[in-house]
């Protein structure tokens, strides 16, 4: 079935087509704008070869190629190997007597010893290893015979520099079933593919290097529906001029804390500060409310009925009051903790809330298997969950978000009719109608405790500020990934970077 078309992906996501879109472009390159298959292939099999020699400017390569067009760019990328004075053997893993169109072309130009069944021997002695494999159309597991030359290419000394997609990864979502190589380098062709970027196959895909082949970068008539996330998506940042006031800036409201989690409510709020939120206030247990005022001294606090320094059902209203009179949206969840007056209280706000709402954590686990109950909230949602999180959401494990990290974003998406950031190095921002922004990471700052709390803080006030809610889930995912990296920068290494580094650099990333 056709997908449907998405809307435009906001300024600054760079876009990423997945197989799908990428056929329909390759389709319309050659028969609208007359572009020969066989040049296109020519100038992937060069950008290809340009990436071998940069890896191994010297020394025997080995060319491993498939039965598709992703052979047929290793027998180019071979040719003008070999063209250039570098031995070259090439390999193939199908019968080349099924060998058909432009790949089978290339095969008849291929100069010197032809292509020799796969044999893991014949990787010995390589300075350098082509995969040119299984190309963007796979999916699923490989067949044994290939994953046998996959695993046999991973286990070489040599580098892979792999064809379009690493193979045995989903060039779509970044799925692996069985075995996928790994990488040193991937040169992909036109553009990048969102499986290059989202985990499991970011893993595999090493540097990822784009090759020009000739496609204009608009005008196809496939629209990606997926984008890599770049700095430009602050450019609808609404900034503070002369004439702004706090209540012009946006009021955020963090529900949370409990007993000993007192930071996470604290650092939501901070974050919601340092974003741009003209004010916040601190909904937290009445017990715990002199902490958060010694805590916070630019935030307002409102103390909660509790019970043993716990939410309890009867401080929802009180939530729910507040926003009736001020409006704002909310962080619900926090440091919430998990009992079963956390767990109502949270479901009450998440589901009778009329304010835009970023549930996180406890709030997050409250509603484990009930994602239904959000759907028909009219206000935007934004859910902000790590894998563990969007696991008891959907109900299942983990290990399963992880190794369909895309599906599952996008599956709770639709379920809860809400943006999911689902968090990581890869972190991913999913809205229902399809569109998906992509972190491309980098800042191994942010794994340590509490930054997803500041995280959502920032996410609350790019909506407060008026921001439309996919572009500012993007935009947050940005800003704490590089305020991430400026800590890191400022403290000489990751390694001790703590989460209130994190907002003092926030305002930083912004400007």
């Amino acid at each position: 079935m056709a997908q449907r078309e998405p809307d435009p992906l906001p300024e600054g996501l760079v876009p990423l087509l997945d197989a799908e879109r990428m056929r329909a472009t390759d389709a319309w390159a050659i028969g609208t704008l007359g572009i020969p298959g066989l040049e296109l292939m020519e100038r992937a099999g060069a950008g290809l070869a340009r990436a071998v020699a940069d890896v191994a400017p010297g020394g025997d390569v080995v060319v491993v190629c498939g039965g598709g067009n992703n052979g047929g760019d290793g027998y180019v990328t071979a040719r003008l190997l070999r063209a250039e004075g570098r031995a070259v053997t090439v390999l193939t893993t199908s019968d080349l007597a099924g060998l058909k169109g432009d790949a089978a072309a290339n095969l008849q130009r291929l100069p010197g010893d032809p292509p020799q069944p796969f044999s893991a021997a014949a990787l010995d002695g390589a300075a350098v290893i082509v995969d040119a494999v299984l190309g963007t159309g796979f999916a699923g597991a490989p067949r044994a015979d290939v994953a046998g030359a996959i695993a046999a290419m991973n286990a070489a000394s040599a580098p892979v520099v792999a064809a379009d997609v690493p193979s045995g990864v989903d060039a779509s979502t970044g799925a692996v079933q069985g075995e996928g190589v790994r990488a040193a380098v991937t040169a992909t062709f036109h553009t990048a593919k969102p499986g290059l970027w989202i985990h499991p196959g970011k893993a595999h895909a090493g540097e990822v290097a784009v090759v020009d082949i000739g496609i204009p970068a608009t005008g196809a008539p496939a629209r990606a529906a997926t984008g890599l996330i770049g700095a430009g998506v602050l450019g609808r940042y609404p900034r503070r001029g002369a004439d702004s006031t706090k209540f012009a800036s946006g009021h955020v409201l963090v529900a949370g804390g409990s007993r000993g989690l007192t930071g996470a409510p604290c650092l939501a709020a901070l974050g919601a500060m340092r974003a741009g939120a003209g004010y916040v206030t601190a909904c937290v247990p009445a017990s715990l409310n002199a902490i958060v005022e010694i805590k916070l001294t630019e935030v307002m606090s409102a103390p909660l009925p509790d019970e043993d320094g716990a939410h309890t059902p009867a401080g929802a209203q009180e939530v729910l009051d507040r926003i009736a009179q001020r409006g704002g949206v909310v962080v619900l969840g926090p440091g919430m903790g998990r009992g079963d007056g956390p767990a109502a209280f949270a479901r009450r706000i998440a589901t009778q809330a009329t304010a835009a709402l970023v549930l996180d954590a406890d709030g997050l686990n409250a509603l484990a298997g009930r994602l239904q109950d959000l759907a028909g909230r009219e206000a935007p949602t934004v859910l902000t969950p790590h894998a563990g999180e969007l696991g008891r959401l959907l109900e299942t494990s983990a290990s399963e978000v992880g190794a369909r990290r895309l599906e599952h974003a996008r599956e709770a998406a639709r379920r809860a009719r809400a943006i999911v950031v689902l968090k990581g190095d890869d972190t991913i921002v999913a809205e229902p109608e399809g569109r998906v922004g992509v972190s491309p990471g980098d800042s191994p700052g942010l794994a340590t405790a509490g930054t997803g709390d500041v995280l959502s803080g920032v996410v609350a006030a790019l909506l407060a500020r008026g921001m439309e809610p996919f572009e500012a889930a993007c935009a947050a995912v940005h800003a704490h990934a590089e305020a991430g990296r400026r800590a890191a920068a400022a403290l000489g290494g990751p390694d001790g970077v703590i989460a209130s580094d994190v907002v003092e650099h926030l305002a930083r990333t912004l400007v």
